[in-house]
């Protein structure tokens, strides 16, 4: 069994730097677990590490795929575990860092994840009853269908909401069919704060970001005929700054959307690590936590290494 440090928490809360500083203490590599930084020529507005920091360690499962590109949950598990084979063959700890709760957990609980095809004529239904009907309407559908599942996926994701609707009217819970077969010994480290310093350390990120070229980014992205309609077009900075683009917003109300809903996100994130966790060791960045981080860490890889030897 591999053996994994995670490092989890909503966003902003700096667990990039965070991943960066332990990694180099340590000798390891990093493996994202954001579901947008896999995009290619989204870097501003997933707060994607720099090209520096990537020359500092080796980062894995960044810019993978075209953001005109399909890139499934069964994928990022996949790439995820080879990812780590390779970390592991070198002799080096491997860091999985990021905020999204099904990569995260998919990898650490080994889901297995449900083989279900797509059905494209049931999803243009869907997406067609969201369009005129509204999101709402489809999520309240889940929870009949799937309540377990509901709980766990955003209402506004209407893409995941729609995916466990397909898999739940083919048979089985989508909840069910995520069955988990472990194959990852973890340390699992979470961040935190207050609800109000979290929302200035976003609302900090969101100007950094437009300062840094935000706006320019998503235009680039347009004129490379990256429509508003894809997956990867929908996510935070992306989607509001289109509505500015396309005229649908002025762009100071654009940016505190992006505030707005980087909030609302954040709540939601704490849905998927949650402070009772047990599983988790809460620290606060700001309160001198990185010197007791590191002691835990250094202990797991030490079990870890002893682990190896004595086997």
């Amino acid at each position: 069994m591999s053996s994994l440090v995670a490092i989890v928490g909503p966003t902003a809360i700096g667990k990039s730097s965070l991943a960066l500083e332990l990694s180099q203490a340590f000798g390891g590599e990093i493996i994202n677990a954001d579901s947008r930084q896999v995009y290619r020529y989204m870097d501003i507005g997933t707060a994607k590490p720099t090209p520096d920091e990537q020359v500092l360690v080796p980062h894995h499962l960044i810019d993978v795929v075209d953001p005109d590109q399909n890139f499934s949950l069964a994928l990022y598990q996949n790439e995820a575990r080879e990812a780590m084979k390779l970390i592991q063959q070198k002799g080096k700890p491997a860091f999985l860092v990021g905020g999204s709760g099904l990569y995260v957990w998919s990898v650490l609980e080994g889901w297995r994840i449900p083989p279900v095809p797509p059905d494209p004529s049931l999803r243009q239904e869907l997406e067609a009853r969201a369009e005129s009907e509204g999101a709402e309407v489809l999520y309240e559908e889940l929870k009949q269908l799937d309540p377990v599942a509901a709980q766990r996926i955003d209402p506004r994701n209407v893409r995941r909401v729609i995916r466990a609707i397909e898999v739940c009217r083919q048979g089985k819970p989508f909840s069910q069919l995520q069955r988990k077969e472990p194959f990852v010994n973890s340390l699992i480290i979470g961040l935190t704060t207050g609800r109000t310093s979290l929302y200035q350390r976003i609302d900090a990120r969101v100007d950094s970001m437009m300062e840094k070229g935000l706006l320019a980014e998503v235009e680039g992205l347009v004129s490379q005929g990256y429509g508003f309609d894809l997956p990867s077009m929908s996510g935070l900075g992306y989607k509001q700054i289109g509505l500015f683009i396309q005229g649908k917003m002025d762009l100071p109300a654009a940016v505190q959307q992006i505030k707005t809903d980087t909030h609302r996100f954040a709540r939601h994130q704490y849905n998927w690590f949650r402070p009772q966790d047990e599983r988790i060791h809460w620290f606060e960045p700001r309160k001198g936590g990185i010197r007791a981080i590191s002691s835990l860490v250094k202990q797991f890889l030490s079990n870890r290494l002893s682990k190896n030897i004595d086997n």
